[in-house]
């Protein structure tokens, strides 16, 4: 296991590796612009935290995420490391990245502008197989074994965020039926703070460690080894990661939270603690067992379940679609941003 004062000393003697690290902290941080919102994203819009402590509390339950699930099971990130290979050239293999990394930031930003939740994590996915392709000229450099596992976390995010954010909700009502409403905003709304809490640490628990895996493999490839089989993560990198996250958080996420929070579906506290618990659960259940999943898939799913549970009309359709859009174009997308930057990167370097 590599220590930071190891790092920083590669890291200034490596100009390869200071780029790689640098792209990599970009694509964290737009990941915290773009993704971490929606785990606060119905606490604030039902007002039951406003926007600078919430941003505060994601920061600090995404760390907690990152390094608690870390500790307990490193799979996700493993799935990441082990996804592509970029082929026996580390020197190309190490552009191919860069040229991934580029697009991932590239789709993200452009997703932001509109407003639109994207994935960062299928983005991520997309980015790394467009540029393996790229590099080996088919499909040779995608691990079919771990691609799978990405197809079972987009069916798993879909259909357990929407089925267990339905069930929640209609359990809430069952339990809270006979209880004064006025009575029991208060309860919901400090019982919402906590499962946006929740739903912060998960996010921390599964993005984190999709983003540290890239950023192993760009260290293994900048010394050379193309093919590193050792896999540990420094504690060092975990700090790094959620500082990053968190500032990527304070700076963008305003647009998302109103998209997520607001425009989709109009909540009460008592529906959106229930969307929060309903996709806390919903990504404890993908970590577990090592499968990487789309926190924004996730979130925006279960806040649909509990919409739809009062009636289909509660759900703002137009809103849907554009998200679906955007979801299904990401993989061809980004995938292609990276098969052409990976191009474009290696004709040039």
């Amino acid at each position: 296991m590599i220590g930071f004062s190891e790092f920083l000393a590669e890291l200034v003697g490596s100009p390869p590796l200071l780029i790689t690290v640098l792209l990599t902290l970009a694509v964290i941080l737009v990941n915290g612009w773009t993704d971490a919102p929606n785990a606060i994203a119905t606490a604030v819009s039902t007002k039951a935290i406003s926007p600078r402590p919430a941003i505060l509390m994601a920061a600090f339950f995404n760390f907690l995420g990152i390094l608690v699930m870390t500790l307990f099971n490193k799979t996700v990130a493993e799935t990441i490391y082990n996804m592509v290979d970029f082929g026996d050239n580390a020197h190309e293999a190490l552009v191919a990245l860069c040229a991934a990394l580029v697009a991932i930031v590239l789709w993200a930003v452009a997703a932001w502008l509109f407003g639109i939740p994207t994935s960062e994590s299928h983005a991520l996915i997309a980015g790394l197989t467009g540029a393996a392709i790229a590099m080996h000229g088919g499909l040779a450099g995608v691990n079919g074994g771990e691609w799978v596992k990405v197809v079972y976390g987009l069916v798993l995010s879909t259909l357990l965020g929407f089925g267990i954010g339905f069930l929640t909700v209609k359990l809430v009502e069952l339990l809270f039926r006979r209880a004064d409403r006025r009575r029991t905003t208060g309860f919901f709304q400090k019982a919402q703070v906590a499962g946006a809490a929740a739903m912060a640490f998960m996010h921390g628990a599964q993005d984190g460690q999709k983003f540290m895996g890239v950023f192993l493999l760009g260290m293994a490839l900048s010394k050379g080894q193309a093919h590193a089989a050792v896999f540990e993560i420094p504690f060092w990198l975990i700090l790094l990661c959620s500082l990053v996250m968190g500032l990527g958080t304070s700076i963008g996420g305003y647009r998302i939270i109103k998209a997520v929070g607001m425009d989709m579906v109009k909540l009460e506290t008592y529906q959106g603690f229930s969307a929060d618990v309903a996709g806390a659960a919903c990504l404890l259940i993908a970590s577990l067992t090592g499968v990487p999943v789309s926190t924004t898939h996730t979130k925006t799913t279960a806040i649909m379940g509990v919409g739809a549970a009062r009636r289909l009309r509660s759900v703002d359709w137009s809103v849907v679609r554009e998200m679906v859009l955007t979801w299904v174009l990401t993989f061809p997308g980004c995938g292609l941003i990276g098969f052409l930057m990976a191009k474009l990167f290696v004709a040039l370097l």
